[in-house]
């Protein structure tokens, strides 16, 4: 099965990189093809409410011409979904809250294409604010009536500077795990 990883960060191969590609280690292990999507230097912009891909129910975004629809069909491609933002003033980055914005009125005007789709929050703090970046990406999975997997604990990881959220291990630990339960939730719907 494929499980498709999106690094809402501006920072390529960062801290959020990290954790997500921890969770991608026991995934790897039991036989799943992973793909992680770095949003760090697309253009990735914000819903426009124009309805078009209600329209037209093609399971398309037609309101924007930007590297958001090629992200948008991978998530509708895939069997598991992994979300990782840091945490940008207690929330996710803009370019994440954009991605959620178009792919959950996409899936919501074509049908649900998100339904009963396992998915994974991973949030980068370096201080504070990470529960609610973890509830928006959470909130999302919720209202798409994905079936949301969690860990041992919050599925958050610390660290400022690039590199430092390796030495959460505690955190990596939880990545790890939330790995394992993302893979048995994929066997048990297969």
């Amino acid at each position: 099965m494929k499980v498709v990883g999106v690094n809402g960060s501006a920072r390529r191969q960062g801290n959020t990189a990290a954790l997500i590609e921890a969770v991608f280690e026991p995934l790897r292990a039991a036989g799943h093809e992973c793909e992680l999507i770095e949003l760090a230097g697309k253009d990735v912009r914000g819903c426009t409410a124009c309805g078009v891909c209600r329209e037209k129910a093609d399971g398309q975004c037609h309101g924007r011409c930007d590297d958001g629809n090629a992200v948008i069909e991978a998530l509708f491609g895939a069997d598991a979904i992994v979300l990782g933002s840091p945490t940008y003033f207690a929330d996710v980055t803009a370019e994440m809250k954009a991605l959620i914005d178009r792919t959950g009125y996409v899936s919501r005007g074509n049908g649900n294409l998100l339904a009963r789709k396992p998915g994974a929050a991973v949030v980068a703090v370096r201080r504070g604010g990470a529960i609610h970046a973890f509830d928006t990406i959470n909130h999302f999975f919720l209202i798409g009536e994905m079936v949301v997997v969690g860990s041992s604990y919050w599925n958050l990881g610390v660290g400022g500077p690039k590199g430092a959220v390796a030495e959460d291990e505690e955190g990596m630990a939880t990545m790890r795990r939330l790995g394992e339960n993302l893979a048995w939730v994929l066997e048990k719907l297969a």
